[in-house]
């Protein structure tokens, strides 16, 4: 007679949901960047995670809510990431910073290629993520970047918060890029961004009267 409840030889373990939850998010953010909201299905989803359909379904309903959760992941991956390597030490110079600062969004594309698509494809859907995100980044790049504009005699004022979100711009712009040819290697990128930057702010530095127009 056998033992309720016990699990036999070779059966699989299931996961804890926790576990299942993190699966199904990283397989869902792969599966909505490759097809598309519309194109992808929860069996897609299913599959690529390692788990039944049943799973899929009981831990987020359904597409549009699995949809929505794999957003809000991809929000708050994409923040930590970001955050956390481009504000970490602040007795950084203003180009070691910045390096960082850039760093952090060039590797982000490169470690996380699905993320930035899934944010794109929830801005085209309606959901604001992408702007918040980049709204909640402002907030803290501008704070740091305010002390270090000072150390290099700029009082940039409310301009710090149009550089930063510059220097955002032009990062994702070169991130999406299409290159003709093989493209270049990121270190590359990230060099050319911030030349850029700290060349212009030793620019602004001999042309304060722009900063002031924008103050």
């Amino acid at each position: 007679m056998s033992t309720p409840g016990k699990r036999g030889r070779g059966r699989p373990r299931k996961l804890p949901l926790d576990e299942q939850r993190a699966l199904v998010l990283v397989a869902a953010r792969h599966v909505f960047a490759t097809h598309g909201v519309q194109g992808a299905t929860i069996e897609q989803v299913a599959r690529c995670a390692g788990v039944t359909r049943q799973a899929v379904y009981d831990l987020f309903d359904d597409k549009t809510v699995l949809f929505e959760q794999t957003v809000a992941d991809v929000e708050e991956l994409v923040y930590r990431h970001i955050a956390e390597l481009g504000v970490d030490g602040p007795d950084l110079d203003l180009p070691t910073w910045a390096r960082a600062g850039f760093s952090a969004l060039v590797t982000l594309a490169a470690e996380y290629p699905d993320a930035l698509v899934v944010l794109k494809q929830a801005e085209r859907a309606g959901n604001p993520a992408l702007n918040r995100l980049r709204t909640r980044l402002a907030e803290i790049y501008t704070a740091a970047s305010r002390r270090r504009w000072n150390e290099h005699g700029i009082e940039s004022g409310r301009a710090d918060r149009a550089l930063v979100a510059m220097c955002f711009a032009m990062t994702e712009a070169l991130v999406d890029l299409a290159w003709e040819g093989d493209p270049p290697e990121p270190e590359a990128i990230i060099d050319l961004l911030t030349e850029f930057t700290i060349g212009g702010v030793q620019r602004l530095r001999q042309a304060p009267e722009i900063l002031a127009r924008v103050r």
